[in-house]
């Protein structure tokens, strides 16, 4: 690992994401790209931290120039904090739609991880208005680890892996099995059986040994958990083994399709309290 992006609005999470990308970084030699997107200006997203080019104009120009410079000066102080001490710090301040911003530093800076914090949402505003948080989940081209608390990384030594055990989930596994190297983790496999897609013990003891034997995994156990659904059926499930981390693929849906099957992912990033890790299985 490289390169780690952490996205910030200076908010609580958001310190709390980049206290835990400071402690991977420190583990595993990375680097640290630091960035915070100015929302509310996307008439002027062509205008740059220079001052050149794009459409604001006059006051416009001047107003957007001054905001920009003040919170590079933000993230200037942030960078020399004492949990980055030590650490490789590259600082950017864009202009802006976060969602559009994020996913085009992925792709610039080639990041290999994407650490975010997250407030979470629930009801009629998780319904109707989905956050940056779970676009960025949806599609990003790299995992994403997504943190509402402060945790400790000397901490995470499990993590729940929520699986349907299916097929073309290689660069999924890949990824996973890079983050539980660098965490020295144990791997939970967990398939929740629910009512309208039950699977007898038999069938998934050969499932697993399957899955395990194409995957060539290490330091795991293998679990199943009956629920109403696979959402609560992991959250339960990480309750009482007390895991520290979940992972779980993401399908990369939009639209109606989204909308009419939901996803787990996006779910669990909302409603769960330990950090979740995440990959889209569209690339």
């Amino acid at each position: 690992m490289k390169t780690i992006l952490v996205p910030t609005d200076f908010s609580e999470q958001a310190s709390n994401a980049l206290d835990l990308a400071a402690q991977m970084a420190k583990k595993s030699k990375a680097k640290i790209i630091l960035t915070h997107v100015i929302e509310g200006a996307r008439n002027f997203s062509s205008f740059n931290t220079m001052g050149e080019g794009g459409s604001p104009v006059g006051e416009d120009a001047f107003l957007i120039k001054r905001l920009v410079e003040a919170h590079e000066k933000n993230m200037s102080d942030l960078s020399k904090s004492k949990m980055l001490e030590g650490l490789q710090i590259e600082t950017k301040v864009k202009v802006g739609s976060p969602y559009e911003s994020i996913s085009q530093a992925i792709s610039d800076d080639k990041a290999d991880l994407l650490i975010m914090g997250t407030k979470g949402a629930s009801g009629l505003e998780e319904i109707f208005i989905g956050s940056n948080t779970e676009k960025v989940v949806r599609h990003a081209k790299c995992p994403v680890i997504t943190v509402k608390n402060k945790i400790s990384l000397e901490a995470i030594r499990s993590i729940i892996f929520a699986t349907d055990l299916g097929e073309n989930q290689h660069r999924l596994i890949s990824k996973l099995k890079e983050i539980q190297k660098i965490l020295n983790a144990e791997l939970h496999l967990l398939k929740v059986n629910t009512p309208s897609h039950f699977y007898t013990n038999r069938q998934l003891e050969e499932e697993f040994d399957k899955f395990i034997e194409v995957h060539e995994l290490e330091n795991f156990t293998t679990n199943v958990y009956n629920e109403a659904t696979e959402e609560d059926g992991i959250l339960y499930f990480a309750e009482e083994v007390g895991a520290c981390m979940i992972a779980i693929g993401t399908h990369g849906r939009t639209g109606l399709l989204h909308l009419l099957s939901g996803s787990i992912a996006e779910d669990l990033v909302n409603h769960a309290d330990i950090p979740v890790w995440t990959l889209s299985m569209k690339h």
